[in-house]
């Protein structure tokens, strides 16, 4: 399986120099999604990041995935651990959804988060997918 949404209208954002390393840090993100009577699902995530995009794993059986299939409209927050009033915030849009291989990037995700070689907490017949975020907006926004 693989969705990839192509709107040429999304121009992705940069992500602020200064608070980059936010992204390599051990922080959770906390990703909203709209349900489908309109309201805010918040979940507090493991989160990767590949220069240009946000990368989050779920199930295909839980709500944040119908959520996304629905309306790719996202918004993340992220803290930094070692100072919470220092923080990233991302609007941005998910822009692709792929199958995760072999759980390579889940287990990549429990290797840095819990150092464990094997993510262990998949239910039989869960789908796991890779969702890739791609930034629209930043605050604070970059400065060129």
């Amino acid at each position: 399986m693989s969705t990839q949404t192509t709107d040429p209208t999304i121009r992705p954002a940069q992500i602020p120099e200064e608070l980059r390393d936010l992204l390599d840090k051990k922080g959770f993100a906390h990703l909203a999604t709209l349900r489908p009577d309109g309201s805010p699902q918040s979940t507090p995530m493991w989160y990767g990041f590949d220069g240009g995009t946000l990368l989050f794993s779920t199930t295909t059986g839980r709500q944040k995935y119908r959520n996304v299939t629905a309306n790719p409209q996202v918004a993340v927050s992220i803290l930094d651990p070692e100072d919470p009033y220092r923080y990233l915030e991302i609007r941005g849009v998910v822009t692709q959804i792929d199958d995760d291989e072999g759980n390579a990037f889940i287990n990549s995700m429990a290797k840095k988060y819990r150092d464990l070689d094997v993510y262990p907490w998949d239910g039989p017949g869960d789908h796991r997918v890779v969702m890739r975020v791609t930034p629209v907006r930043t605050y604070p926004p970059a400065t060129r």
